[in-house]
């Protein structure tokens, strides 16, 4: 019960670090940077802080290598492949706050939620059980008052709609594969092959022509570092311990407490106006992660 406890724990705070990202990203965007810029310059430093951890690591405990960690080096190229489905995620997710209003962007991301649990159901038999289904539900509705689509009036854009979509597919494929593919390599190493997977499939996309645009001295690398370090080097690392303890279904839910940390951080970082309903909606979801872990907590 520890276990679980721990590894709810940790997915609970790699969704906290993922909520402080959109902040970034639209104070990356008013300085003038493009996508292909942020989300390269992003999965460049994390790839370089996972890897340069990983050998620190390695190079102090290399007397303690294990016959399962020889063993599991057949799925290192496994591992980089399903680094393909993060790299994607933030890829889209960036695009789509690029063409629809961000709280859409955020309602379409968290339809990862339903999209996961059906994975989980189809693919690994796992049925849901009553408290998960409702407790999406209820998220779900304290995504639309978090997001404030009630507040304005939304001009949908088919083109961000659809980027949003793949957005929530590829996270959802993302927890999946993270569950269940290489949990036999160590964490550090994991995370850095992932991140590698996702660095390359960036690259291929967008050119990383940065190198030759900015100073190293640009903001566009700070900001990058900060987005490295919150959404590329904690949150994957976070998720390969935390989500083979809990599973995928309490794993998606929990994760949905990315959307309350983006609201305040909108609210305290970039001094956006939130209303009344949207706090509702923010209470709303912390109550719905918090309902399938009483039992846990309890114990």
């Amino acid at each position: 019960m520890k276990e679980k406890f721990l590894g709810g724990l940790l997915v609970f705070l790699g969704a906290c670090s993922f909520g402080v990202l959109s902040s970034i990203v639209k104070t990356a965007y008013k300085s003038g940077y493009t996508l292909g810029q942020v989300t390269g310059v992003q999965c460049f430093f994390g790839m370089l802080i996972l890897w340069g951890i990983h050998f620190i690591v390695k190079a102090t405990n290399k007397n303690k290598v294990t016959n399962k960690h020889k063993k599991s080096s057949t799925k290192k190229w496994h591992m980089c492949a399903v680094g393909i489905f993060p790299g994607l995620v933030g890829i889209c997710y960036y695009q789509c706050v690029q063409l629809v209003p961000a709280s859409i962007a955020i309602i379409l991301l968290m339809q990862y939620l339903w999209i996961s649990v059906i994975i989980d159901f189809v693919i690994f038999k796992n049925k849901p059980t009553p408290i998960q289904l409702v407790t999406i539900i209820t998220i779900i509705i304290g995504s639309c008052l978090a997001a404030g689509i009630f507040n304005q009036t939304i001009k949908l854009n088919l083109t961000g709609c659809l980027f949003g979509f793949l957005a929530a597919l590829m996270y959802s494929l993302f927890i999946t594969t993270s569950s269940n593919i290489g949990n036999e390599l160590p964490k550090l190493e994991k995370s850095a092959l992932m991140i590698t997977g996702a660095c390359i499939v960036t690259f291929i996309i967008f050119p990383p022509l940065f190198f030759f645009e900015f100073s190293i001295g640009d903001k566009i690398y700070q900001l990058g570092f900060l987005l490295a370090l919150l959404g590329t080097v904690l949150p994957p690392f976070l998720f390969s311990v935390g989500i083979p303890k809990i599973g995928i279904s309490l794993s998606a839910i929990l994760s949905a407490a990315e959307l309350p940390v983006a609201v305040t951080c909108s609210y305290f970082y970039l001094r956006e106006s939130v209303y009344f309903n949207q706090w509702i909606g923010v209470i709303i979801i912390l109550l719905a992660i918090a309902l399938p872990n009483l039992k846990h907590l309890k114990k």
